[in-house]
């Protein structure tokens, strides 16, 4: 099959109108644009237009925009009981604690050393992580980080616009870890009344956890009305397990 041509970018060009990326047909499906700045200015522009990098070692930066877009509504978070067991242990044991932004560009680097599904390598390349943390600089980016005995054994990290969340990525040093952290993740967000968290491409794991996939559209209304609401208070407070699981904490 025969790619359809791809969208150069120049340093301080702006990006195409999400309808150009590449559709279902072609070999890399969502694919938007190559080339461009990678740096917290143009990555907050991205987002602001449903729109994030994704790239390997040794390519150039390529900016995705896929349709359908998985998402996770926040009320429709699945607690399995195996996961709530989990946490009721991880709530009652001393040593064991959730932080957010406590160390966002270490979250960042364990995250590169965790392939995603199907892939050897790591797209968190280090101009990716330069990136971020730029971002999480200005507060637009933030990490919802597991402890356990002063050690952090998981997480995950994921860009804010107001109320709009976009999930990035996860990794886990101990079982269910970042299983852990997404639900503190959703339990900040049902706390805060922000409705959604962007997960970009389908997984089973995802799926397992209540993400689904809606158009691009559907997902771009609603980010687009969540950016318009104030930032989001993003220090963690125990009491946001009650919007997860009322008596969670009990």
């Amino acid at each position: 099959m025969q790619a359809p041509s791809l969208i150069w970018l120049d340093s301080e060009d702006e990006f195409p109108a999400v309808t150009h990326a590449w559709g279902a047909d072609t070999p890399m499906p969502g694919l938007l644009a190559a080339g461009g700045t990678l740096d917290a200015e143009h990555l907050q522009a991205a987002y602001r237009q449903g729109i994030f990098p994704w790239f390997s070692p040794g390519q150039p930066n390529l900016w995705w925009s896929p349709d359908p877009r998985m998402v996770l509504q926040t009320g429709d978070f699945r607690l399995h009981p195996s996961l709530r067991k989990t946490l009721r242990k991880f709530l009652r044991t001393p040593g064991c604690e959730v932080r957010v932004d406590h160390n966002f560009r270490q979250v960042m680097q364990h995250c590169a050393q965790t392939p995603r599904a199907g892939q050897d390598g790591t797209w968190i390349v280090p101009s990716i992580i330069d990136a971020y943390c730029g971002l999480h600089a200005r507060g637009l980016a933030h990490s919802v980080e597991t402890w356990v005995d002063g050690r952090l054994v998981g997480g995950l990290y994921c860009v804010a616009l107001g109320h709009a969340v976009y999930g990035e990525s996860m990794f886990a040093h101990a079982t269910d870890a970042s299983k852990l952290a997404l639900a503190a993740l959703v339990a900040l967000c049902r706390h805060h009344g922000a409705p959604q968290i962007d997960c970009q491409q389908a997984t089973p794991h995802l799926a397992s956890l209540g993400a689904r996939e809606q158009s691009r559209a559907s997902f771009l209304a609603e980010a687009t009305r969540q950016q318009q609401r104030p930032a989001m208070d993003w220090q963690w407070r125990p009491v946001y397990w009650d919007a997860l699981s009322p008596g969670l904490i009990s």
